[in-house]
């Protein structure tokens, strides 16, 4: 029988569990694929868990919970984990959350607001309030945080997902946010580029009609799985993975993304903005 680590609690819940688990499974003398027989899920997948970087998926906990007669335990910790993953985001960006961890790429288009991926503190929290202005101001704080720990995947060294972000021109002018605050955000989106974090591209203010005028879209595809599309309005918002609708929307996007400036023109046009912002030309 397998002899037990001390495991740390204080450690984050999928670390936690991921080392509980490996316990349980080495305890039972099963191997990575015997434990997932039977399951939809393959070793590489189980083996990423236990090393605490994947989430467990509710079906995958049950039946681990079954073969290891471990009376429902992992299936209450893929609740909590859940809880703590979604905490200061709304329920149905759950999903979103887990793949962007595992993206091979990441394609978005914001048609009205900057992403949140590219926003700073200010513009996250003015964003925030404009949707919920009557809720308290740390319950906004929290989701601020949430959105602006996101960003983290853009200082990871070997795994960072390609992001292509599309603009429209109207958000580097549209003065959410005081001019300097506003030339601030715009630095950021220009730095993040320079440090070739991500690639902006943007649809100039007298490109005419275009697809997805009024629609956000977020293309994520993956090296082990199908590519999924994420689209929201204010308060509601779906996960795409049917084939068929995924593929219109690749479409679309590879559309617009023809309408837009290269990527050069663009950060070109994102400096100039931050630039007037600062000077004063554009006014709040």
């Amino acid at each position: 029988m397998a002899r037990r680590k001390d495991i740390d609690g204080s450690e984050s819940v999928p670390s936690f569990y991921g080392k509980e688990l490996r316990w349980q499974r080495e305890a039972a003398g099963l191997t990575l694929n015997q434990l997932v027989e039977g399951s939809f899920y393959g070793q590489s997948h189980l083996s990423e868990i236990e090393r605490g970087e994947r989430r467990m998926p509710r079906d995958l906990a049950e039946h681990i919970d079954l073969v290891l007669k471990t009376d429902g335990f992992f299936a209450r910790r893929c609740d909590e984990v859940r809880r703590a993953r979604r905490a200061g985001h709304a329920a149905y960006f759950e999903k979103v959350l887990e793949a962007e961890q595992h993206a091979e790429s990441i394609e978005e288009w914001t048609p009205n607001v900057l992403p949140g991926l590219l926003q700073t503190q200010a513009y996250a929290y003015a964003i925030v309030r404009s949707a919920h202005p009557l809720e308290p101001p740390q319950d906004s704080e929290t989701k601020v945080n949430a959105r602006l720990a996101r960003a983290a995947l853009f200082d990871r060294d070997h795994s960072t997902p390609e992001y292509w972000a599309i603009l429209h021109e109207s958000l580097l002018r549209h003065p959410v946010l005081p001019a300097p605050d506003m030339a601030v955000q715009l630095d950021h989106i220009a730095r993040l580029a320079r440090r070739h974090r991500i690639t902006p591209q943007i649809v100039p203010w007298n490109a005419g009609a275009h697809p997805l005028m009024s629609t956000p879209v977020m293309v994520m595809t993956f090296t082990d799985a199908p590519p999924l599309v994420y689209t929201e309005s204010s308060y509601s918002a779906d996960t795409i993975d049917d084939p068929a609708l995924v593929k219109q929307y690749r479409k679309a996007y590879d559309r617009l993304r023809a309408a837009a400036l290269s990527p050069e023109a663009s950060l070109a046009l994102i400096e100039e903005a931050a630039e007037d912002h600062r000077n004063g030309k554009l006014r709040d």
